[in-house]
This record gives structure tokens, C-alpha cells and sequence, in this order.
């Protein structure tokens, strides 16, 4: 994307604003906070309870991410000391949401590979005796009793339509697979509901709370911050966004599907994928950019559709990337079946290419984004 430079003619956007964002996004914060704690313990208020959390997660990572680019208005000192906490806490109450949507999207994508037209017609609690068996008493751990927590938030990516595999062998251990993902995976996500809400009722969670509370009225502006211009710190988010692009092997990308990274996505080392960091990195740097955005503009930063397309192709190589680890975490469980074992192998490739197919994505909205910006 070419560089854009502040234009001159342009209305100064002043520290004002800035303090006008933080406050708006924390008085959003509270009151999402008092919606879960109002609902959060009724069946009733389950839905309510995610749209509260969904917007806790929102606000606290609008507020972080503005710290962070705009760190030289703020006091130091103060500023430091909150963006990890609202990392921790964005971080712990994305974790069950992400466990759900995972567990949803390798379901399809196993179904979808074996030729199945729904999910598998065994019950759940069968399948799930069976992975046991399957996986010879591995020490995972058994899949947790009673129906699982309403989630924190909720959502699943979508699967792309891929060239059917050896189905017959496929179709074998395709339920076995699907119930041991289950398992694993239902079991993770428990836990995780568990742990948000322990977090949310903490004394670490009460303090960021009470800090919040105070930025909804004071905003901790350096003496310097008056009357300073926002939109250079902006550019600067922009230009790093470019840089970490520029780094990216874009040129690779541009074929649908890379076969050379491929090979290594189908390395058996546990270690996340080395080629999956410098994407992740952007996809970050792509919402501090959106954030700073919508700090010019007060909030409502007009809509961009390539920023869209962009992002929305980096959530999709997250989703893929993170997948396809869990694919092969799962393949690991000791004394699974060669069946089963070869299902989520299959499983992992596909996601894997995946991988690919969202690189690709984003090369092809990036170039459009240049051509549009030149």
C-alpha cells in the first residue's frame, strides 16, 4: 500500500479526541461489565451474557491497542502498567470462543473431506467411548461430564470446498477422529469457561475494572498531549503495517496454493509453523491500524472494504493455521488407530492448505489496496 502522508488541508485531530475515544470505549466497557453481571448467573441472560463479554473483549482491546499507538500523549507510567492487564483479560475471554469455533470448523472440514453429508450419526457420547478405546487410555484426559457452558462468545470460520481425498480409507476413521477432536477440544473449552469466569471475578480482574472506571472520566494525558497533533502517531501505526507487509513473502503468496510451504506444514515438530509469525504479526498491526482510524474519526471511521477483505483474510489464516495445530496435536494422542491417525493427517493438510488459500487471499486484496492507493 503507498505511503499516505497527513494532508495539510485536513482538520487538526487533537489529543481531545483521543481522550474523547478512551472515554467512550471504557463507559462501553462498564457497562458491558454490569450486562454480564446482571445475566451471567441466569440461563435466561445466556445470550445477553455473550454480547456483554463479546463487548468486554471489544472495548478492551480498542483500549489497548490506543495505548499503544498513541503511548507518547499518555502518561507513561500508567499506560505501561494497564495494556498488559488488558491483554490478559482480551486474551483469557477469547480463549473458549476460539475452542468452540475450532472444534465447529475441523467437524466440517472432516465431513466435508470423507464425503459426509452431516455430522456423523453416532451419538456424541458414543463417538466419544470410542475415541476413548481408540486412543488405548491415553492420559488426555476423558471428556468432562454434563452439557458444556454456555459460551463466552460464539462463531465458527468457514471451510473451503477441496479436492476429495481417498475417501474409503478416509470415511474409516473419520468418526473416531471427529469424536477424539470433540473430546479434546470440549474439554479445553470447559476449561476455559471455567478460567474466564474465575478471571472475572478476581481481584486482578476488579482492579483493571476500577482503572477502567477512572479512564471513563480522567484520561492520564501527558502535559505535553494538549493540543498535539494524532494523526503523525497514526501514520506511523500505518507505516509499520506496510513495513510488516512488505517482509511478507508476497510473492510466494500469489499462488493459490504454495506447495513448498506445504512440505513444511507437514513437518511432525509440535513448534507452531516458523512461516505462520510474520502473517500473525500483520494481522495485529492491521487492527492497530483500524483502531487508530477510528480514533480520528471519533469512533466512526468510515468503512474501508479492502482494510475488510484484507483482515478478514488474516482472521481466516489464523483460524486455518490454528486448526490444523490442533489437527496434529490430536494425532499425536498415543495408541490412536492408523485410521483414525491418517483422518486427522488428511485433516491437517487440508488446513494447511488452508494456510495457503488465505495468503493468497490477502495478496489478492493487498494488490488491490496498492493499486487503489497509488
Amino acid at each position: 500500500m503507498a505511503q499516505q502522508h497527513p494532508d495539510p488541508t485536513a482538520q487538526a485531530v487533537t489529543a481531545d479526541a483521543l481522550a474523547g475515544y478512551l472515554r467512550a470505549r471504557a463507559t462501553e466497557f462498564l457497562r458491558a461489565l454490569r450486562t454480564h453481571r446482571e445475566t451471567g448467573g441466569t440461563a435466561s441472560g445466556a445470550e445477553e451474557s455473550v454480547d456483554a463479554a463479546l463487548l468486554l473483549r471489544r472495548s478492551a482491546r480498542r483500549i489497548s491497542a490506543s495505548l499503544h499507538t498513541f503511548r507518547p500523549l499518555l502518561d507513561p507510567d500508567w499506560s505501561e502498567e494497564m495494556r498488559p492487564e488488558l491483554a490478559w483479560l482480551s486474551g483469557t475471554l477469547k480463549l473458549e470462543h476460539a475452542y468452540e469455533a475450532r472444534l465447529e470448523r475441523l467437524l466440517q472440514a472432516l465431513n466435508r473431506l470423507s464425503g459426509a453429508g452431516a455430522l456423523p450419526a453416532q451419538p456424541v457420547a458414543v463417538m466419544a467411548a470410542g475415541a476413548l478405546t481408540d486412543a488405548g487410555g491415553a492420559r488426555n484426559g476423558g471428556r468432562a461430564g454434563g452439557p458444556a457452558p454456555a459460551p463466552l462468545n460464539t462463531g465458527a470460520g468457514a471451510a473451503r470446498p477441496a479436492p476429495a481425498p481417498e475417501r474409503g480409507n478416509l470415511a474409516v476413521g473419520a468418526a473416531k477422529a471427529g469424536a477424539l477432536l470433540d473430546r479434546q477440544l470440549t474439554l479445553a473449552r470447559t476449561r476455559a469457561h471455567s478460567t474466564a469466569l474465575q478471571a472475572l471475578g478476581s481481584s486482578r480482574f476488579h482492579a483493571v475494572a476500577d482503572k477502567v472506571a477512572l479512564l471513563a472520566s480522567e484520561v492520564p494525558l501527558t502535559p505535553a498531549a494538549p493540543g498535539a497533533e494524532l494523526r503523525p502517531l497514526a501514520t506511523a501505526a500505518e507505516e509499520r503495517l506496510t513495513q510488516a507487509v512488505a517482509a511478507l513473502p508476497l510473492l510466494t503468496a500469489g499462488h493459490p496454493y504454495n506447495a513448498e510451504a506445504l512440505v513444511h506444514g507437514l513437518s511432525p515438530d509440535p513448534s507452531p509453523h516458523p512461516q505462520d509469525g510474520p502473517w500473525h504479526q500483520v494481522r495485529l498491526l492491521l487492527r492497530l491500524h483500524r483502531y487508530a482510524r477510528e480514533v480520528l474519526h471519533g469512533g466512526n471511521s468510515p468503512a474501508d472494504a479492502r482494510l475488510l477483505t484484507a483482515g478478514q483474510a488474516l482472521n481466516r489464516h489464523r483460524d486455518a493455521s490454528e486448526a490444523a495445530a490442533a489437527a496434529a496435536q490430536a494425532a499425536r494422542t498415543p495408541r490412536i488407530a492408523p485410521a483414525t491417525a491418517y483422518a486427522l493427517g488428511v485433516l491437517h493438510a487440508d488446513q494447511r492448505h488452508e494456510v495457503e488459500a488465505a495468503r493468497f487471499a490477502f495478496q489478492q486484496a493487498w494488490q488491490k489496496q496498492t493499486v487503489g492507493a497509488s
